[in-house]
């Protein structure tokens, strides 16, 4: 089942450079920008779009199908490369906050505003 583009939940953007991200916001679509999956549960059509007339700027064409489309091992590998981010992401923040805290404690902090000089 090729993209939905009919479903609320797909968004197609295209950057400056003229790269064109095509996507499933609910990140339910492992092969996308080729496909859906069949019968998707969170199918749900564009309610605004009823009736409007779309000009050319809105949705570039589907890039052609890899050949390696439909690969079981690129959607484990893919899933695999997302845990990897997800799991790094608490520590980079713990870090990010930690960084913040000495940063504050070196200035000061909030304290700072409230000394008499």
């Amino acid at each position: 089942m090729p993209m939905l583009e009919s479903c609320k939940f797909f968004e197609s953007r295209t950057y400056p450079n003229g790269e064109t991200v095509r996507k499933c916001d609910l990140d339910l679509a492992p092969e996308a920008p080729w496909r859906c999956p069949e019968d998707c549960k969170a199918f749900t059509p564009r309610l605004a779009d009823v009736n409007w007339a779309h000009g050319t700027l809105v949705v570039p064409p589907t890039p052609p199908e890899p050949p390696s489309l439909g690969d079981p091992s690129i959607a484990a590998l893919l899933d695999e490369a997302e845990d990897i981010v997800n799991a790094a992401v608490p520590r980079v923040r713990a870090e990010v906050d930690a960084d913040q805290q000495r940063e504050d404690r070196r200035r000061g902090g909030w304290k700072r505003f409230f000394r008499r000089k």
